[in-house]
């Protein structure tokens, strides 16, 4: 029996238009030119008899029917991509990159410490790790796993939570040595490291803590996490931890939380999976492996 197939090349111009919502990312993608996708899209949507794409000035927005039809034609192109990578010449010289990403500090504190475990148990996996603090469809690039706070719905994605967070004050041992840290109180001989992505997180502790109105010997603001939480290692200041950030220096004694009991509860980390990657082994393995490090991390806690 004959198939109906619409051009080939057209149906791939689109598909890949339609994933990453952008034809100058298609054409990245796909090594072309943004006009050849704005031809293959228009001679596909003649085809169909109907268009396809909502132009605005600096985007493009599905139409409906076309949101329907990338749900079928998306997983296609992965099985395609799937069975070529196995049975294809060269199949066993094939590797597969994994576009991750990830906000920042749990990049750098987390997750790039613990790769090399994932990457014995699939060597054939290139993983690309990109940090940004933009949310999941607010991304202009594609990827293959995002990980956010959460937990959190968006149109297109399946959301795993793989690890839990809370924050509290942490510092340098040589801090509470020099100026006790016996009540929270006492905060007001000590500078407080602030992170502008989080601006917030003492005022929120603080409060919870009784004492809204302290005010600090000194503050000092900086634009990541992750660099309160090297102020605090170098003794600067006073941070405020999330707790599986620091577990590890907290055990090692390079950190201590002067008061463990007053804890701020916080979003969990997530995994957020395109839906169209639902049968690409590689991302199911690597969300499943979070899984697992994210219940490891909290039984090494004991949480």
């Amino acid at each position: 029996m004959s198939r109906t197939l619409p051009p080939l090349n057209a149906l791939r111009a689109f598909e890949a238009a339609a994933r990453l919502g952008s034809f100058k990312a298609a054409a990245t993608e796909l090594h072309v030119s943004q006009g050849a996708i704005s031809q293959h899209v228009r001679q596909l949507e003649d085809w169909f008899g109907q268009p396809l794409f909502e132009r605005h000035n600096r985007r493009v927005a599905l139409t409906p029917a076309a949101t329907a039809y990338l749900a079928e034609i998306g997983p296609a192109f992965d099985r395609i991509a799937s069975a070529t990578s196995r049975y294809g010449r060269g199949a066993a010289r094939t590797r597969t990159v994994l576009r991750v990403s990830s906000v920042a500090t749990f990049a750098l504190r987390w997750l790039v410490p613990r790769l090399e475990r994932f990457r014995q148990r699939h060597p054939q996996a290139d993983v690309r790790v990109d940090t940004s603090n933009e949310p999941v469809d607010a991304l202009r690039e594609a990827y293959d796993v995002i990980i956010r706070g959460g937990p959190d719905t968006f149109y297109g994605y399946t959301m795993q939570p793989f690890l839990a967070e809370q924050r509290l004050p942490v510092c340098s041992p040589a801090l509470p040595a020099h100026a006790p840290l016996a009540v929270p109180a006492d905060l007001c001989r000590h500078t407080l490291l602030h992170a502008s992505t989080l601006p917030r997180a003492w005022d929120d502790w603080l409060a919870a803590a009784g004492v809204p109105e302290l005010a600090p010997a000194a503050a000092l603001t900086l634009d990541h996490f992750y660099l309160t939480l090297q102020a605090a290692l170098d003794g600067i200041g006073v941070a405020m931890g999330p707790t599986a950030l620091v577990a590890e220096d907290l055990a090692a004694g390079r950190l201590v939380a002067p008061f463990p009991d007053l804890r701020l509860p916080s979003r969990s980390y997530c995994c957020y999976l395109p839906q169209h990657k639902a049968g690409d082994a590689i991302v199911q393995a690597f969300a499943q492996w979070l899984v697992e490090e994210g219940d490891a991390a909290g039984e090494s806690r004991g949480s």
